[in-house]
């Protein structure tokens, strides 16, 4: 019974379109699942294929598998107490008036 609330519940492979761009307006690289499948906290997706290189003033778009893993409840209920510190440690906050820096 405890192995079904810490290990993933379910794992599916499925069809994705990625895009990746890499110019002076934007850094970035998104995956959108075929089928408007639902990713919820604790939940892995793992992309199928070589590394994606895009060379500096590109913009890719490309079709992949993709392999998706549902979190068990524990560790979706763990995910979500503890993303919200997890964020705030990527967070700089400066309460000065930037002439000191």
């Amino acid at each position: 019974m405890l192995g079904n609330l810490i290990a993933p519940t379910e794992r599916f492979d499925v069809d994705c379109t990625i895009e990746v761009e890499n110019t002076f307006e934007s850094l970035h690289a998104h995956v959108v699942l075929d089928g408007d499948i639902a990713i919820e906290p604790g939940d892995s997706v793992l992309v199928h294929g070589e590394p994606v290189r895009v060379p500096y003033g590109e913009k890719v778009t490309m079709r992949r598998r993709a392999t998706v893993t549902r979190a068990g409840w524990l560790e979706r209920k763990w995910t979500r107490a503890t993303g919200d510190l997890e964020f705030m440690e990527l967070c700089e906050f400066s309460f000065s008036s930037g002439r000191e820096l």
